[in-house]
């Protein structure tokens, strides 16, 4: 009896995949509900478990698209398990044996899980086939990659292409990592002038999709202020390690922008609105609530997972909450439900030294705020205004793009001035002024 393997139904808005990774190889023996495959859809990248138990076949390969509901492969139930899964379902007076001496080396036979060490050449230690994506190992095969001392960011720690892919790089920059052997390749050498073409990810294109949306669809405009990071520096290195002890996650700089974002949604509700479309035309919908939508880099691309209530989460539950949809999004276990929704966005580009940037839309939302580097500049005395006494302080810009069709602009003004009052005197928060 055979079972087909199809892509299940992962939302409204998705129509079709991508077989990302297959998680087990072809002919292998697999349990129930064992995760086989990696569906990877314009959203989200998706596990799929076996539906029954008994030896895997292939039908899609990876790469391919194909629809919800179509069949990426089949498990043959009428296959026996092979012997090692049913030496541990076997009765513990079995297990005795495990004391008998074991077989000379010579003797013994190989496993035949275990692949050839990648590239073919000696030296290398044998990687179990199992932490291996066929695509990555034959990657590396071209191209003479010892892969024994590689992290894979798979389920598992299994190496995925993109691993390969980022030591093949670490390799041109002149770097020499562990577990390299012989040169990447030919085209590698100083001078070479090749070409390389990948295809885009569901995930980019719809990245890119959204963005032209956004430039197409909304009136965005920019508007930049600065803040003076002082006294939230200073209140973050007193209470730090106590704040960590008690609630078990680091206090960070977001927590603080995200509570001052709120702040000012409650001040200036139309940054927290929408244009929707309505039976008699554009309607605005407002949101007596703020979910607010935090960027997180991941190696596919940028994704913006939603922290939900925010407004009525304390500086733990937001630390604790972006932590573990930031944990989600690397480790590709984000949902659709993380995913949808959001009334307000929040982007950090400060993490990796941006100065000054325009954040895009991201629709339907009429606001995002941009946090950049903190950079030690001369600025007139904060305690004497007029004075013209210059002292050094630790500066941000802070940059709010969103959409003038229902934000003025001294509704945008006044927001990212909320925004730098919270920042720089964070008492406010406290006090709901």
């Amino acid at each position: 009896m055979s079972t087909e393997i199809v892509i299940p139904p992962m939302g409204e808005s998705i129509t079709e995949g991508i077989v990302a990774t297959w998680l087990k190889g072809d002919g292998e023996y697999v349990e129930r509900d064992e995760e086989i495959v990696e569906i990877e859809t314009d959203k989200i990248t998706m596990p799929v478990p076996s539906p029954a138990s008994g030896v895997l076949k292939h039908t899609a390969h990876e790469g391919d698209t194909i629809e919800v509901g179509g069949v990426v492969g089949a498990i043959d139930e009428s296959a026996k398990a092979p012997e090692k899964a049913a030496a541990s379902k076997s009765e513990p007076a079995k297990a005795e044996k495990k004391s008998e001496p074991k077989p000379a080396p010579a003797a013994s036979k190989p496993a035949p899980a275990a692949a050839a060490p990648s590239g073919g050449g000696g030296g290398g230690t044998i990687l179990d086939a199992s932490r291996i994506t066929p695509v990555a190992k034959k990657l590396a095969d071209e191209n003479h990659l010892d892969l024994s001392g590689v992290s894979g960011t798979g389920p598992g720690g299994r190496i995925r292409e993109q691993d390969v892919l980022a030591l093949m790089q670490t390799r041109k920059n002149g770097s020499a990592p562990t577990g390299s052997r012989a040169p990447v390749s030919a085209a590698a050498a100083p001078g070479a002038r090749t070409v390389r073409r990948e295809r885009m990810t569901p995930l980019r294109q719809k990245i890119a999709s959204r963005l032209v949306e956004a430039q197409h669809t909304a009136a965005m405009l920019t508007t930049f202020n600065e803040c003076d990071m002082t006294n939230v520096m200073g209140l973050r290195s007193a209470w730090k390690d106590e704040f960590e002890k008690m609630h078990g996650v680091k206090l960070g700089f977001m927590s603080f922008f995200v509570k001052a974002a709120c702040s000012a949604l409650k001040k200036f509700p139309n940054v927290n609105a929408s244009i929707v479309d309505g039976e008699k035309g554009p309607e605005v919908e407002y949101h007596d609530y703020c979910d607010v939508a935090v960027a997180v880099g991941t190696d596919k691309g940028l994704v913006v997972p939603v922290l939900r209530n925010a407004d009525g989460l304390g500086f733990a539950g937001v630390e604790s909450g972006i932590l573990e949809l930031a944990h989600k999004a690397r480790e590709n276990r984000l949902t659709l439900e993380d995913m949808q929704g959001g009334t307000f966005t929040i982007s950090n580009g400060g993490v990796y030294g941006s100065m000054m940037s325009t954040p895009i839309l991201n629709p339907p939302q009429s606001g995002i705020l941009g946090m950049h580097n903190i950079i030690r500049r001369a600025v007139e005395s904060p305690d004497k205004p007029g004075s013209g006494e210059v002292v050094i302080r630790p500066m941000m810009y802070l940059a709010l793009s969103y959409d003038h069709r229902i934000v003025d602009g001294a509704g945008a003004v006044g927001f990212l001035k909320h925004v730098k009052e919270c920042i720089e005197d964070p008492r406010r928060m406290l006090l709901g002024v």
